[in-house]
C-alpha cells in the first residue's frame, strides 16, 4: 500500500455517509484518480472544509492495489475554488473543463493536462466579467484538442481543399469537422458563415474572441461533444450552460 504524494485538483466531490467525502482528483503524477477523505464532513475534521471542486493543492493518499478507491490522508491546500462558485457562468465553464476530464482522462501520469486544466481554472477565475463566456469557451475547446478530439477546420474532409478565410462551409458533428460548400451540398452538417469559422479557429487555439451569439456557440459545442466525447449523451455542466445563457 504505496504512500502517494501528488499536486492534485479537486474535479468533483459529494458527501459519502453522514462524515465522509469521496473526491475524484486529477493528479500530477497519476492521472485521475478516486479518494476517500474519512471523517471531511464532521464539523472538527483535519480538512476543515477545503476540499471543494476546483481546490488545489498537495494530496496523501494510500494507493490500495487492485481497488480503485483510496484512502486520503492528506491535502494541503496552496488555492482554493471558491471564487469560481460565486458566478454561475465561471462555476459552470470550470465544471464543464472537469467534466471533460473525468469522462476522457485515465489513471496514467499527464503532466500537461494538469498544467492545461490548472491555467484553465485560473483563467476563469481572474477574466473580466464581459469575457467569461468567451474564455470558457476558448478553455474548452483546447482542452479538447489537448484530449485528441479536435475538430478539423482547415481543409474540406471530403475534398481535402485547404478553405479559404473568406468563404462558408458546413460543420459536419459527425465527420468532426468541415466541408467546403462543394461538398457539403445537400445537408451535410450546419452551415457556418465565414466570422463563424474564423472565431471558432480561435477559440480551439485557446484565443478569446468577441461573440455576437454566445448561446449558438454554446449548441455547438454541446452537439460536437454528443458526437465525439458522450456517446449521444450530454455533460450536465454544458447544458446548464446553454440554458443559462440562452434564458
Amino acid at each position: 500500500m504505496p504512500l502517494i504524494h501528488t499536486e492534485a485538483i479537486v474535479l468533483q466531490a459529494h458527501a459519502y455517509s453522514e462524515t465522509s467525502k469521496i473526491l475524484r482528483l486529477l493528479t500530477r503524477t497519476h492521472g485521475v484518480q478516486s479518494v476517500i477523505a474519512k471523517g471531511a464532513l464532521r464539523p472538527r475534521s483535519r480538512f476543515g472544509g477545503i476540499l471543494e471542486p476546483f481546490s488545489e493543492g498537495a494530496a496523501t493518499f494510500y494507493a490500495k492495489d487492485g481497488r480503485d478507491l483510496h484512502t486520503l490522508s492528506g491535502f494541503d491546500l496552496t488555492r482554493s475554488g471558491q471564487a469560481l462558485g460565486r458566478d454561475l457562468i465561471r462555476f459552470g465553464a470550470a465544471s464543464l473543463l472537469a467534466e471533460l476530464v473525468l469522462k476522457t482522462a485515465s489513471v496514467e501520469a499527464d503532466p500537461s493536462l494538469f498544467d492545461r486544466v490548472r491555467a484553465g481554472l485560473d483563467r476563469l477565475e481572474r477574466v473580466p466579467s464581459g469575457e467569461v463566456e468567451s474564455a470558457g469557451l476558448a478553455e474548452a475547446w483546447s482542452l479538447i484538442g489537448h484530449l485528441g478530439f479536435a475538430p478539423s477546420l482547415e481543409a474540406c474532409l471530403t475534398c481535402e481543399r485547404p478553405l479559404e478565410s473568406d468563404e462558408p462551409v458546413h460543420f459536419d458533428y459527425a465527420a468532426g469537422g468541415v466541408h467546403c460548400t462543394t461538398c457539403g451540398a445537400g445537408g451535410r452538417g450546419r452551415q457556418l458563415p465565414p466570422h463563424a469559422r474564423q472565431a471558432l479557429l480561435a477559440l480551439v487555439r485557446g484565443e478569446a474572441v468577441p461573440l455576437d451569439r454566445t448561446a449558438a456557440h454554446w449548441a455547438l459545442l454541446a452537439r460536437f461533444l454528443s458526437f465525439h466525447v458522450v456517446d449521444g449523451g450530454a455533460l450536465r455542466s454544458l447544458t446548464f450552460l446553454t440554458e443559462t445563457v440562452g434564458s
